[in-house]
């Protein structure tokens, strides 16, 4: 894992190195953050993990939302709770919300004081649209045909 993860990091300074939330993948990111390589722990499910993934020397890491709510757990206060703790400790590892399902997740997120969410391209388009908007549009459409036009 780390001899791959130096070779791909030397492709570009911008390359983070993703790498599981495991034993194994907590040992590679001691030696990768060492080296001044970044890295993001992924299949995070719990605050302990992310606090041991930071403690490591992550950059970022990665707590699944959607995931969690699939077997009902709440995965907002996940990303809730992690912010807490990097905050009060001041952590300076990243929290990226992954799994995101809808609109409320990023936004949620955002309001919890997250870094950054994966959002999939379906609720990037959902987020653009709602009711109001079509109907305001609607509106100004037929405002404009009561409109004279010489």
């Amino acid at each position: 894992m780390i001899r791959e993860a130096v070779e791909l990091a030397k492709i570009h300074k911008n390359i983070i190195i993703k790498i599981p939330m495991t034993a194994e993948g907590l040992k590679a990111v001691k030696v990768l953050s060492s080296e001044n390589i970044k890295t993001n722990i992924t299949l995070i499910f719990s605050a302990g993990q992310a606090l041991l993934a930071a403690r490591a020397g992550a950059t970022y890491v990665s707590p699944f939302v959607g995931r969690l709510d699939d077997i009902s757990t709440d995965g907002m206060e996940l990303i809730s709770e992690i912010v807490d703790i990097f905050n009060y400790h001041n952590i300076k590892s990243e929290i990226i919300a992954a799994s995101i399902r809808h609109p409320m997740h990023v936004t949620q997120a955002a309001r919890i004081g997250c870094h950054i969410a994966t959002v999939p391209y379906k609720v990037l388009v959902q987020m653009t649209k709602h009711p109001l908007t079509d109907r305001g549009i609607e509106q100004f459409l037929k405002d404009w045909e009561t409109v004279p036009k010489n």
